[in-house]
C-alpha cells in the first residue's frame, strides 16, 4: 500500500511537472525568454543577499591584513573562479591595492618563483578540493604567505589550510542544470567587489587616484585633462555690450558655436548671448534688429579657469543645464570657450 501511495505521488508530480513545461512552451518566444531572465536575477539577487547576512568578523580580518600587507595581493583560480579571479585581482589593482593574478596550474610549473613572503594569496575555489591549486598550498605554507580562500565549503580542504576564509555558498545556481558556475560565479565576484571597495574606503582612495592607474579611455581623459587642454582658444565669440543684433548674430554664425560673449572696456566678461537668448528676444520683442546686446545677454554667466579637470566641468554643466562654459583667466578676462560637446565625448572603453 505505501509503495502505491509514493507511486501515484511520483506520477503526480510528473504531470505537474509537464504541464509545468507544456504551458511554458505554448507562451509566446519573447514572453519566454523575459521569465527566464527575470528567473536569473531572483536566485541570484537572493544568494547576494544571503550572503550579506552571513558575513562576520572573518571580513574586517582580512581587511586589515590586506591594508597591512606590504606585499601583493596574488589571486589564484581555475575555470570560472579563475575568471572570476583575474576581475577580483584586476580591480584590486586599479584601486591601490597592488595585485596580479597567477594560474595556480603555471604555479606548480615555476611561477612560483613569482611569490615573495610577504604576499597574501587570495585562493578562489567554489568547491574547495581544486587539485592545481591543493598543490601549491604546501609551498605557500612554508613560504610563510597568508591565505584567504573564498569557496562554498568551509570543512573543504582549501578553506581549512587557509587563514581566513570568505564562504560564498549558494543555495541554487541559476543554470537550470544546476551545473553551470552561474550563481556562485556572481556571488564570488561580489565578495570581490566588498574587500575592494572597503579598502578603498579605508585608504581614503580618491578621483585622482584612480585616474593616475587608469589614463587611458574616457575615463583618463575625464580624469586628467583640464580644460586648457580642449577649450577653444581663437576666433573667440567676443562682443561690446553696444554691439548691434547684426554684429551678435554674424559673430555667433561664424564661431560655429552659437554663442556670443560680451566683454567691457577691460575684456572683461559682463555677459552672454546664446541662441536660448536670442529666441526669448525674438518672442518677447518680435523685431530684435533695433535691440543691442545689452538688452538681451544674460548677466554675471558661469565662468571657469583653465586648470579645472574635464569631470568637475561635466558636473557643472549638468547641474547647472547650460551648453557653454566660459573659461576665464585674471581679472576675468576671456582666454577660451569650453562648449558641452568637447566635455561629453561617447566613451571609448
Amino acid at each position: 500500500m505505501g509503495r502505491e501511495i509514493f507511486n501515484v505521488k511520483q506520477i503526480s508530480k510528473t504531470k505537474a511537472r509537464k504541464k509545468a513545461v507544456v504551458e511554458l512552451r505554448q507562451q509566446k518566444s519573447e514572453d519566454r525568454f523575459v521569465s527566464y531572465a527575470k528567473e536569473v536575477f531572483e536566485i541570484e539577487a537572493e544568494a547576494i543577499t544571503a550572503l550579506s547576512h552571513r558575513i562576520d568578523d572573518v571580513f574586517p580580518k582580512i581587511v586589515k591584513a590586506i591594508l597591512n600587507c606590504e606585499g601583493r595581493v596574488i589571486v589564484c583560480g581555475m575555470g570560472k573562479s579563475g575568471i572570476i579571479g583575474r576581475k577580483i585581482s584586476c580591480t584590486l589593482a586599479s584601486t591601490g591595492t597592488p595585485s596580479f593574478f597567477m594560474h595556480p596550474a603555471e604555479a606548480f610549473h615555476g611561477d612560483l618563483g613569482m611569490i615573495k613572503k610577504e604576499d597574501i594569496l587570495l585562493l578562489v575555489s567554489y568547491s574547495g578540493e581544486t587539485e592545481e591549486i591543493l598543490k601549491i598550498v604546501p609551498f605557500l605554507k612554508s613560504n610563510g604567505n597568508q591565505i584567504i580562500s573564498m569557496t562554498g565549503n568551509p570543512n573543504s580542504t582549501i578553506a581549512t589550510s587557509s587563514d581566513y576564509h570568505l564562504n560564498v555558498n549558494v543555495k541554487r545556481e541559476a543554470c537550470p542544470l544546476k551545473i553551470a558556475p552561474t550563481t556562485s560565479a556572481t556571488v564570488a565576484l561580489v565578495m570581490g567587489d566588498a574587500i575592494t571597495v572597503a579598502l578603498m574606503r579605508e585608504r581614503g582612495f580618491k578621483t585622482e587616484d584612480y585616474a593616475r592607474f587608469h589614463p587611458g579611455g574616457s575615463v583618463g581623459r575625464m580624469l586628467l585633462t583640464r580644460v586648457e587642454d580642449v577649450m577653444v582658444k581663437s576666433n573667440l565669440p567676443i562682443i561690446t555690450e553696444d554691439s548691434d543684433m547684426k554684429e551678435v548674430i554674424q559673430v555667433m554664425t561664424s564661431c560655429r558655436w552659437g554663442t556670443a560673449v560680451v566683454v567691457d572696456e577691460q575684456d572683461r566678461v559682463i555677459g552672454i548671448i546664446t541662441d536660448g537668448d536670442l529666441r526669448r528676444a525674438l518672442n518677447k520683442h518680435g523685431n530684435i534688429l533695433v535691440l543691442k546686446a545689452k538688452d538681451i545677454m544674460t548677466r554675471h554667466p558661469r565662468t571657469i579657469g583653465k586648470d579645472l579637470k574635464l569631470y568637475e566641468a561635466e558636473k557643472i554643466f549638468n547641474e547647472q543645464e547650460i551648453v557653454t562654459l566660459l573659461v576665464c583667466g585674471e581679472l576675468g578676462k576671456l582666454i577660451g570657450l569650453l562648449p558641452i560637446s568637447l566635455v561629453c565625448t561617447p566613451r571609448t572603453d
